[in-house]
C-alpha cells in the first residue's frame, strides 16, 4: 500500500532524464588534456608563493611594535620574588622586558617559517619528478582519506538499547509439499528479479529490465541511491538468500551516501529507505543499517521547518530546503505523506534515545486532533503554512491510504498502549464506512472517493490494501464489532479479486469503476495498467492469517502465475500497460516495491504463521517488518499516549 501520490503526477512513472556520459561526448577528453596544465599551474603558483614569502617577508624588528597604549601591563600578583614592584596586589612588568621577549618570539617565528618553506620547496621538487599517474594516485588517496574521515565523523556510535523480543525471523517452512513448491516458486522469482538488477542496474534506484539498464524517478532525486537494494534486503533475508543479502549490505556500507545535492520525497525515502534499513537491522543485527538509517533521518528533519510543523513533501538532502508538489492543491502537503512517518520515527527515537523524531510525529498528530473534519473525514490536503485544509477530497486510496493504516499500526506497535491512536483510527473508520463504503448493484462492496460533496464510485488498486487493514484492526474494535470488520475485509478482498478476474491477464487495473452496468472494470485507457503492485496480494495474506480460508492462497497463486507469465522478461519483471489486452506492451520498469512488497507478501502467503508472527511484528506501508515495542523496553512510556 505504498505511494499515496498520484503516480503519473508524483513521478514514479516519469522517464528519467538521461544526462550520462553520452550526452557530453567530449567532456572526458577535454578533462584529460587540461589536467596536466592545471596541475603544473598550481605547482608553479605554490613555488612562487614559497620564494616570495622567503625573500620578501618583512623583518618586523625594523618596524615599530603595534602599541595598544599600555606601556605597563597589570598582571595579578602571584609571587613578588620574581622581580618587579609590588603595587597593591599587582605586578608591573616594564616595557624593556616585553620588547626583548617580543624580539626573541619574532626570531623564532622567522626561523620556523624559513624551515617550513624550505621543506615545501623540497616537496614541490619531488612532486615534479613524479609521473602524472603517480600524482593522480596521490590526489585520489588524499580524497579517500577525507571521505573516510567524514564517514567516521558521521558514524558516531549510537547508545546501546535492548532489542525487542525478535520472534520468527527464519522459519515458516510449510509441511504441505504443494504449498512448499509454490513458496519456492516465489523465491525463484525473487532471485530472477534480484540477479538481473544485480547485473544490469546495480547501484541505480530501479531497473529497466528490457533495456537492461538502471532506472530512476523524481521521488529519489537525481542520485543513484540503490533504492532496490535497500527495499529488497529484508525480503532476501527471510527467504534465506543470505549471499545476496551480504552483497546488498556491502554496497550499502561502502556506497550509500546521503550527503548528495538531491531533492527527494520525504515520504518515499522514509518508507523505503529508513523502513528498509531499520527492518534489515532488526532481522540481521548488523549495526551499519541502524547507523545509515539515523544518518538519513537527520537529513529529513529540515523538511519539518514549516510554520505549522507539517513537513514539506520534498527536501534537498544537502541544503535542507523543502517544497511541496506543484500539483497538490495550492501548495498543500498530502495526508498520506506527512501521516506515514510515525512507525519509523518512533523506532528512530527508541534506537537513538533522541526524542526529536518522536516529537515531530506527535506534533502532527496533536495538530490533526484539533482540526475540524468535514463529516468526520480527513481531507487529503493540508497547507503547511496556514494549517488549513486544501480542497475537500477524501480517499482511502492514493493521497490518503497509509495515514489510516499508521493510526492502527501505531497502536499495534506500542503493544496496544497507544490508545489515542486507536481512537483516531476507530473514529476515522466509522466516518469512512458511513460516507465512502457502498455496495454495487451486483453486490460488490467498494470504497469510493469523496470529492466536493459527492461520492465518486471508483476504487483504486491502492485502496485494496484496506481489506487487510480492516482484518488487522478487527480485534480491539468498538462495540464488539470484530466480526463485522473481519467480514468487511473479506468483502473488499472479494471485490479486488474480481477486478483481477475480469481482465484478460488476470492482473488488476490501476483503478476500476462501479457505474451502471460496469463493475470492477477500468474504463479509461490510462487506468488499465498494472505496475507490479502489491495491495491486493497484501490483503490476501492478512485474510489468510486471520481466517485460513484456502481461497486466499488460491487467489494468491493465480496472481503469482499471471505475474510470472505476463510480467516476466529475460532481464527481470516489467509492468504492463493494458491488462485487458491479450498482447500487452511493457512499461519496462521493475519497481523496487515489487521486491519489497509483492514478492514478500506472496512468500508469506505460502509460509506458516510462525514466520514474522503478527503479535510480534508490524509491517510498515512498504512491507518492512518492525518489532512491537513492549512497554518495558521503550523509552517513550512517559508520553501520555503510552499510558
Amino acid at each position: 500500500m505504498t505511494t499515496p501520490a498520484l503516480l503519473p503526477l508524483s513521478g514514479r512513472r516519469l522517464p528519467p532524464l538521461n544526462l550520462g556520459a553520452s550526452a557530453f561526448p567530449h567532456h572526458r577528453a577535454t578533462l584529460r588534456l587540461s589536467e596536466k596544465f592545471i596541475l603544473l599551474l598550481i605547482l608553479s603558483a605554490f613555488i612562487t608563493l614559497c620564494f616570495g614569502a622567503f625573500f620578501f617577508l618583512p623583518d618586523s624588528s625594523k618596524h615599530k611594535r603595534f602599541d595598544l597604549g599600555l606601556e605597563d601591563v597589570l598582571i595579578p600578583h602571584v609571587d613578588t620574588s620574581k622581580g618587579g614592584k609590588n603595587l597593591g596586589g599587582f605586578l608591573i612588568h616594564g616595557q624593556g622586558h616585553d620588547e626583548h621577549r617580543h624580539r626573541e618570539e619574532e626570531e623564532r617565528l622567522r626561523n620556523k617559517i624559513r624551515a617550513d618553506h624550505e621543506k615545501a620547496l623540497e616537496e614541490a621538487k619531488e612532486k615534479l619528478k613524479k609521473s602524472r599517474d603517480e600524482i593522480q594516485a596521490e590526489i585520489q588517496t588524499e580524497k579517500n582519506k577525507v571521505v573516510q574521515e567524514l564517514k567516521k565523523k558521521d558514524s558516531k556510535p549510537l547508545p546501546p538499547v535492548p532489542l525487542p523480543n525478535l520472534v520468527g525471523i527464519n522459519s515458516g517452512e510449510p509441511a504441505d509439499p504443494d504449498i512448499r513448491e509454490k513458496r519456492n516458486k516465489v523465491k525463484e522469482m525473487m532471485k530472477h528479479a534480484w540477479d538481473n538488477y544485480r547485473q544490469y542496474g546495480w547501484g541505480h534506484n530501479e531497473l529497466k529490465p528490457i533495456a537492461r539498464k538502471g532506472h530512476s524517478t523524481n521521488i529519489f532525486g537525481n542520485s543513484q541511491m540503490g533504492a532496490t537494494i535497500v527495499d529488497a534486503l529484508d525480503t532476501l533475508y527471510i527467504m534465506g538468500l543470505h549471499d545476496e543479502f551480504r552483497e546488498g549490505q556491502e554496497w550499502i556500507d561502502k556506497n550509500l551516501d546521503f550527503s548528495v545535492n538531491s531533492e527527494v520525497s520525504v515520504f518515499e525515502v522514509n518508507i523505503r529507505f529508513i523502513g528498509g534499513l531499520l527492518a534489515a537491522y532488526y532481522l540481521s543485527g548488523q549495526e551499519v543499517f541502524k547507523i545509515k538509517a539515523v544518518q538519513l533521518a537527520g537529513k529529513l528533519l529540515p523538511a519539518f521547518n514549516t510554520p505549522t510543523g507539517i513537513p514539506w513533501a520534498m527536501v534537498n538532502l544537502k541544503s535542507g530546503v523543502g517544497r511541496n508538489w506543484g500539483w497538490a492543491s495550492a501548495g498543500s502537503s498530502i495526508l498520506a505523506e506527512f501521516g506515514t512517518l510515525h512507525m519509523e520515527f518512533v523506532h528512530l527515537s527508541y534506537l537513538t534515545g533522541d526524542p526529536v523524531y518522536y516529537n515531530k510525529v506527535m506534533h502532527i498528530r496533536k495538530l490533526l486532533q484539533k482540526m475540524d473534519r468535514p463529516n468526520g473525514l480527513y481531507p487529503n490536503y493540508l497547507n503547511p503554512r496556514t494549517g488549513r485544509w486544501g480542497q475537500h477530497h477524501t480517499s482511502v486510496g492514493g493521497l490518503g491510504d497509509s495515514f489510516y493504516e499508521y493510526l492502527l499500526k501505531a497502536w499495534l506497535m506500542s503493544d496496544k498502549m497507544d490508545t489515542e491512536a486507536r481512537k483516531m483510527y476507530d473514529d476515522a473508520i466509522e466516518a469512512i464506512e458511513k460516507h465512502l463504503i457502498r455496495k454495487s448493484n451486483g453486490g460488490l462492496t467498494f470504497i469510493g472517493e469523496w470529492k466536493n460533496g459527492h461520492l465518486e464510485r471508483k476504487m483504486g488498486h491502492l485502496t485494496c490494501f484496506a481489506g487487510g487493514m480492516f482484518a488487522l484492526g478487527a480485534d480491539g474494535s468498538r462495540d464488539d464489532k470484530a466480526g463485522h470488520y473481519l467480514q468487511l475485509g473479506a468483502e473488499i478482498a472479494h471485490t479486488c479479486h474480481e477486478s483481477y478476474d475480469r481482465t484478460t491477464l488476470k492482473l488488476g487495473p490501476e483503478a476500476f469503476k462501479f457505474d451502471g452496468g460496469v463493475e470492477a472494470v477500468a474504463v479509461r485507457q490510462n487506468e488499465k495498467y498494472y505496475i507490479l503492485r502489491p495491495e491486493v496480494i497484501e490483503t490476501y495474506w492478512y485474510m489468510w492469517r486471520f481466517t485460513h480460508d484456502p481461497k486466499y492462497r488460491q487467489w494468491g497463486w493465480e496472481a503469482t502465475q499471471a505475474i510470472d507469465k505476463y510480467c516476466r522478461v529475460s532481464g527481470g519483471f516489467s509492468g504492463v500497460k493494458d491488462v485487458y489486452s491479450s498482447s500487452p506492451t511493457y512499461d519496462d520498469v521493475q519497481q523496487s516495491f515489487f521486491l519489497a512488497e509483492t514478492l514478500k507478501y506472496l512468500y508469506l502467503l505460502f509460509s506458516n504463521d510462525d514466520l514474522l508472527p503478527l503479535d510480534n511484528w508490524v509491517f510498515n506501508t512498504e512491507a518492512h517488518p518492525l518489532p512491537v515495542l513492549h512497554l518495558a523496553n521503550t523509552t517513550l512510556s512517559g508520553n501520555p499516549a503510552y499510558r
